[in-house]
């Protein structure tokens, strides 16, 4: 084989490499902001469950068997989901997350309901750019999740 039979075939392999190179960027790019994404979700539900099991062992009136949801119990349940504990101090569990989207409801019967509201950011930016091809990508959304379950 000649040298320049070689420095040919560099030059192709360069090429289909900055051709797939873009391509494998964004397989990664998203792979890794799904992952996240799902760690963010399990963060916001793991969280739900604790407030809604710190709510259901508090929302009984005594042995009435009646389930009150009052003002205070609903800032200690958003301050658990939020903070990881009822006084409300420290830093958030997931950042953006703040006890106004916590919804805790009496759901009927024995049961409470507790929903979130999570403002999801990507790593990468809010929005995609669009390559002069069309509107951009909006890439932020809202997780919502809830838990329910049964007052003790």
């Amino acid at each position: 084989m000649r040298v320049s039979e070689r420095s040919r075939e560099r030059g192709i392999a360069t090429v289909e490499f900055a051709i797939v190179l873009p391509v494998l960027l964004l397989l990664l790019f998203g792979v890794t902001e799904l992952g996240r994404a799902m760690v963010r979700y399990n963060a916001l539900t793991k969280a739900l469950q604790d407030g809604a099991r710190y709510a259901a062992a508090n929302a009984l009136l005594g042995t009435t068997g009646a389930v009150n949801v009052d003002a205070q119990l609903q800032a200690k349940v958003r301050n658990v989901v939020v903070f990881g504990n009822t006084a409300g101090g420290g830093a958030p569990i997931l950042q953006g997350l703040q006890t106004s989207q916590i919804l805790l409801v009496d759901a009927g019967g024995d049961q409470i309901r507790l929903e979130a509201n999570y403002p999801y950011v990507p790593l990468f930016g809010t929005v995609l750019p669009n390559f002069r091809l069309g509107s951009s990508i909006n890439t932020a959304f809202v997780m919502q999740a809830s838990v329910s379950m049964r007052a003790l």
